[in-house]
């Protein structure tokens, strides 16, 4: 993991694995430090382009992923590169979407999927998943398919 975050470092969340994946929300400023070496911008419309690679999933402030299969597959896809890269998930706020889509990647990396609300809420904000709409949706999130 020689290329991923500092767990000490703001909006670092440390998963089961030791995979490291950093929230933030985009309206705050960029923190200081290394940036992202690939992100998952979670928001009603396209995101101001960045310096690095990110994709896009249209997700509308406090609902839900208007893709679901596309939500799994591009998280599946961060958790995967969290491993050895920097992966950094992003909301406007950094708190609802991203929290919601924080404790997913805490599904996919084992955390009982009734469980992973609180472990992101215990690791990373308190207020993480803030929707009961959302908090259903992890619930209900299963791994990878198979």
């Amino acid at each position: 993991m020689a290329d991923t975050w500092n767990d000490a470092d703001a909006g670092v969340l440390r998963l089961p694995s030791g995979r490291l994946v950093r929230g933030r929300g985009l309206r705050h400023p960029l923190p200081e430090g290394p940036v992202p070496t690939f992100a998952v911008h979670l928001l009603g419309r396209p995101a101001p382009p960045v310096a690095w690679e990110a994709r896009w999933l249209r997700w509308p402030d406090f609902r839900l992923p208007a893709d679901r299969e596309e939500a799994r597959r591009l998280l599946g896809e961060a958790w995967a590169r969290a491993a050895t890269e920097r992966v950094e998930v992003a909301c406007g706020g950094g708190v609802g979407r991203t929290g919601t889509a924080l404790a997913c990647l805490a599904v996919l990396d084992g955390v009982p999927a009734d469980e992973a609300v609180a472990y992101v809420r215990a690791r990373y904000h308190r207020r993480a998943v803030e929707t009961p709409w959302q908090r259903r949706y992890v619930r209900g999130f299963r791994g990878f398919p198979g």
